[in-house]
C-alpha cells in the first residue's frame, strides 16, 4: 500500500533523487555527512528524531537529527568545488506563461544567500518585444553559459566554469577588477561595493558553491545553489515559485521538474518552442524560456506584489495605461 502511495507521488520535490535526478550525487552528501557525526567539543542531548544516511560504501545508518552538520555543503571547498557534480549538466527551464512577478523566487533566492532587499540573483523583468506586443515578466538569472565571456576575461581564474554546466566565483581569487561584469551581455553580476557586517558571519565556511559569506570588493551572482544539488534539492529560486514557473534537471537525464511535475527535457522544448535569450551571441546559455503565449495571469497582477515595483516602471507606456484605467 504504501509503495503505491509513492509511485502516485513520484512527480513531486520529496522525489526529486528517485526519479533520477542526482541520484549519484546522494552518497556524496552522505559522506560529508557521515564525517561529521559526532564531532564535537561537548556532550548535546539527543533530540529524538531520526535521519537515514547513506555512507561512502553504500550502507544506510540511522542516526540522532542532533549529531548532523547542517551545513554539508560548507565542507566543499574552493579546490573540490572547480569539479562539479559528476555526469551531470545543469538546465533550467522558464515558463513563461505561468509567471505572475509573485517574486518569491526572488526572495527564496535572497535569503539562501544572505542578500540585501536590493540585491537580486534573481531579477524579474517587465518585457514587451515591440510596441504591438503585451509586456510579459521575465525571470532572469544567471544563464550560467557554455560559452561564457565572464570566464575568458577573469585573469585570476575566480570565474570558473565546471563540467556540470554551472558558472561560479571563488571570491577568495576576486580581485575585484569587474572585468567580468563589464563582459557578461546578461548583467548577472554584481559588485560588494563596501563591508557588510554580515560578510563578517564565519558561522558557516565559506565555499563557492554557497557565495556565503561574501566579502568586499569581489563579484557575486546567482549560482544555480550546488550546494542544495549536492542533497538531492531544487535550487532555492525553483523550490519558492508557487507558479512552478521554474523547471531545473539534468540534460544528461533528459528530465527536469517543477517540484510538482516531471517532464522530458528535450520533449519540453521542443512541444513548448523553447529558446534561448540573446542566442545570437554564441554563448549557449543554459536557460531556457517557454514562450509568454497562453498567459494564466494578466500582467497587472505582477503589480500587486508591492509599491516598489510599480515605481521601478512608473515611465513605461503601457504601466502609465494601467494606471489610468484603475488596473494597478
Amino acid at each position: 500500500m504504501e509503495n503505491n502511495k509513492n509511485e502516485k507521488k513520484s512527480t513531486n520535490r520529496r522525489n526529486f533523487l528517485k526519479l533520477g535526478l542526482m541520484s549519484s550525487v546522494t552518497a556524496v552528501a552522505g559522506a560529508s555527512l557521515i564525517s561529521n557525526l559526532a564531532v564535537q567539543d561537548e556532550e548535546v542531548a539527543e533530540s529524538g528524531e531520526k535521519m537515514r544516511l547513506l555512507t561512502p560504501d553504500g550502507k544506510i545508518v540511522e542516526v540522532d537529527a542532533t549529531n548532523v552538520n547542517q551545513y554539508p555543503e560548507a565542507l566543499i571547498t574552493p579546490e573540490e568545488s572547480r569539479k562539479g557534480i559528476p555526469n551531470r549538466k545543469f538546465v533550467m527551464v522558464i515558463d513563461l506563461a505561468k509567471c505572475k512577478n509573485a517574486r518569491k523566487c526572488v526572495e527564496g533566492c535572497q535569503k539562501a544567500h544572505k542578500l540585501d532587499y536590493n540585491e537580486e540573483f534573481m531579477k524579474v523583468q517587465l518585457i514587451q518585444d515591440n510596441p504591438e506586443a503585451s509586456p510579459y515578466w521575465l525571470p532572469k538569472p544567471c544563464f550560467h553559459c557554455d560559452e561564457p565571456p565572464c570566464v575568458t576575461v577573469c585573469p585570476t581564474g575566480a570565474t570558473f566554469k565546471r563540467e556540470d554546466n554551472i558558472v561560479l566565483i571563488d571570491n577568495d581569487r576576486c580581485i575585484g577588477c569587474k572585468f567580468c561584469i563589464t563582459s557578461c551581455p546578461y548583467s548577472a553580476r554584481q559588485f560588494n561595493w563596501g563591508h557588510k557586517e554580515k560578510f563578517d558571519d564565519k558561522s558557516q565556511p565559506y565555499s563557492p558553491e554557497t557565495s556565503v559569506p561574501a566579502a568586499e570588493g569581489t563579484v557575486m551572482k546567482c549560482d544555480f545553489c550546488p550546494d542544495m544539488l549536492r542533497v538531492g534539492k531544487l535550487p532555492h529560486c525553483a523550490s519558492s515559485c508557487p507558479m512552478g514557473v521554474i523547471y531545473f534537471g539534468d540534460k544528461n537525464e533528459d528530465i527536469v521538474t517543477n517540484g510538482e511535475e516531471t517532464v522530458r527535457f528535450s520533449q519540453l522544448i521542443n512541444d513548448r518552442g523553447g529558446y534561448r535569450h540573446l542566442e545570437h551571441l554564441g554563448t549557449k546559455p543554459n536557460v531556457y524560456y517557454l514562450p509568454a503565449v497562453n498567459r494564466q495571469f494578466p500582467l497587472e497582477r505582477g503589480f500587486n506584489v508591492e509599491e516598489d515595483i510599480i515605481e521601478r516602471y512608473k515611465d513605461v507606456p503601457y504601466v502609465q495605461d494601467l494606471k489610468k484605467q484603475g488596473k494597478i
